[in-house]
Formats: structure tokens, C-alpha cells, sequence
């Protein structure tokens, strides 16, 4: 390939992300604008945005930390897994942001749609992220949604200021405000797996 075409190549490839992130709105340009400029995983998320599966480190660009769990999941679990990575994706945000979001959810709820579990319930925490109708998270029947409840913790996520850049556990805490914080760590691993087997839809 001589330089001309090469020149022309990367002048493309630099038109279609650009092109990509306008089209995908507000969330997308705020998570591309979050990123720090001169590192490359600006451009790994928005290519990976639109691939058949994620690549592995658009889902854990800082890798693991820690000891990893895995849980065998029900078919609702996997439904539930599913329906966080479609709300993800319409809500404009990427991968990681799935894969964040899954997690979360692995440890509040192991991905289950929790309604009032009695004198077990911690305070009223309901549905897949364990949120509080008291704390202003939405009503029960809201909470007990799964795409308002991805959304509404999604909200919260964007809201950090570099979650993009920041370890998993660390971003989902600042959202969960979870008395045991490095508890999502453990999840990472499995919750990439989900969103690489989900994520084209």
C-alpha cells in the first residue's frame, strides 16, 4: 500500500468514528469526550460499539482485580443479564459500561429481579441493582423494571466524573454507595463474558 492510500485510509477510518459517535447522540459524545485525549480506547469503543463481539479489552481495558467468582444462572438470570446489555445500547453507551453494569448487578442481585424479600430485605432495596425507592431511585414498580432500573444506574454512572478510566469496582461504588466496595471486583470476569455473548443483540 503506498502512503497516499494509507493516508487516505486513516483519514476514513477517523470520518466514520466521528461520524459514529455524533449518530449515537449526547451519551456517546460525553463518554468519548471522558476519555483522555492522546489514549487509543477512544477509538477501540467506538469501533467495538458496532462488532458481532466486543473485544476483550474494550470490556476490561485495566484487567481484573482480584480473585474471580462465577455463578452458574438460570435462564432469568440470563434474561435479566440480556436485558442490562439492551439498555446499555439504547441508552448510547458502551461496552464497558455493560460490562460495569452487569457486574453491579451480579453482586447486588446475582441478576435476579428482586421484589420485598420480608425481614430479609436490606431497608427497601428492590430489583436487579438493590436501589431505594426512600433514596430517590424511582417508585417500586420503576425500580422492578429492568431498562429503568439499567438506566437510572447508568444515569448515575455517567455522572462520574472518568468512569471510563477508572477500575470497576471504584466506578460502581461511587454509584451504589455499597457498604462492602470492593465486592464487584469479583465479578468482571463472568460480567465480560455476558456482554461479549450479548452485545450484538
Amino acid at each position: 500500500m503506498n502512503t497516499t492510500m494509507m493516508h487516505k485510509g486513516m483519514l476514513t477510518a477517523i470520518g466514520l468514528t466521528f461520524a459514529g459517535a455524533m449518530a449515537a447522540g449526547p451519551g456517546m459524545a460525553h463518554d468519548t469526550a471522558s476519555t483522555p485525549v492522546g489514549k487509543p480506547v477512544a477509538l477501540v469503543q467506538s469501533i467495538t460499539s458496532d462488532a458481532s463481539t466486543p473485544d476483550r479489552a474494550a470490556l476490561i481495558p485495566h484487567g481484573t482485580q482480584g480473585a474471580q467468582s462465577r455463578i452458574d444462572l438460570s435462564d432469568e438470570q440470563k434474561d435479566n443479564a440480556k436485558a442490562i446489555v439492551e439498555a446499555t445500547r439504547k441508552n448510547g453507551l458502551d461496552e464497558r459500561a455493560a460490562v460495569i453494569a452487569v457486574a453491579t448487578s451480579m453482586q447486588e442481585s446475582k441478576l435476579e429481579n428482586l421484589g420485598h424479600l420480608g425481614s430479609a430485605n436490606d431497608h427497601d432495596s428492590l430489583g436487579l441493582f438493590q436501589q431505594r425507592p426512600s433514596s430517590g431511585w424511582g417508585t417500586p414498580d420503576q425500580i422492578t423494571d429492568p431498562q429503568y432500573a439499567t438506566t437510572a444506574f447508568l444515569n448515575g454512572l455517567k455522572n462520574v466524573s472518568g468512569w471510563h478510566d477508572l477500575p470497576l469496582t471504584v466506578a460502581a461504588q461511587k454509584v451504589q454507595v455499597s457498604a462492602y466496595p470492593d465486592a464487584y471486583a469479583q465479578w468482571e470476569s463472568q460480567a465480560a463474558d455476558l456482554v461479549a455473548e450479548y452485545w450484538a443483540g
